[in-house]
């Protein structure tokens, strides 16, 4: 690949990570991302031959900003697990609050193409920090289980949240007693 190729193939991927912030997942077709970006709508299949790895590399994109806020939320890692767990947890519902359609993307497997190159390295890694301070918060329990439990209430939460559905329901306009409450019923009553 020259590297003007890998310009085009950079600038698929922006144009679709744009597309996806600014209008969601259902605008993201080959032949609206191609004209974004100016080139036939052929153009995009030169470097993704389907349309999953196209979406699969602009996810890859949100797992690696999803990835980087973490890690600096997390700092040091001098905190204890389950404070590490909570900062997770908040920038983990801010991106989906704040991220919508990258959040949506990115968890949407139906719509992505799951051995593609790079997305398991973006995504597998940071489940793996999840899994991680789950198991040193929960010594006694199955950690992926856990952690997969975990990320689904999160997951619930945010999508509860931006349907507004949550705070009619809770009567609250700050999602961080729903996560504590979530942290509580998976890690145990803080000590």
């Amino acid at each position: 690949m020259t590297e003007q190729d890998g310009g085009l193939r950079t600038r698929l991927i922006d144009v679709g990570v744009d597309l996806v912030t600014t209008e969601g997942v259902q605008a993201l077709s080959l032949r609206e991302i191609a004209r974004r970006a100016g080139v036939s709508h052929g153009a995009p299949r030169r470097y993704f031959p389907t349309h999953l790895e196209l979406l699969s590399a602009i996810a890859r994109r949100g797992f690696e900003e999803l990835a980087a806020r973490g890690v600096a939320a997390i700092g040091d890692g001098t905190a204890s697990p389950r404070e590490q767990l909570a900062a997770l947890g908040r920038v983990y519902l801010e991106f989906a609050l704040t991220r919508r359609g990258m959040h949506e993307l990115m968890f949407r497997h139906d719509l992505l193409e799951s051995n593609a190159l790079g997305l398991r390295e973006t995504s597998l890694p940071l489940f793996a920090l999840l899994t991680d301070l789950v198991g040193r918060a929960r010594p006694d329990a199955d950690a992926r289980l856990l952690a997969g439990s975990l990320l689904a209430n999160l997951y619930g939460i945010a999508q509860l949240w931006i349907w507004g559905s949550l705070q009619l329901t809770t009567g609250t306009d700050d999602f961080a007693p729903l996560l504590r409450t979530a942290l509580d019923a998976h890690l145990g009553p803080e000590e």
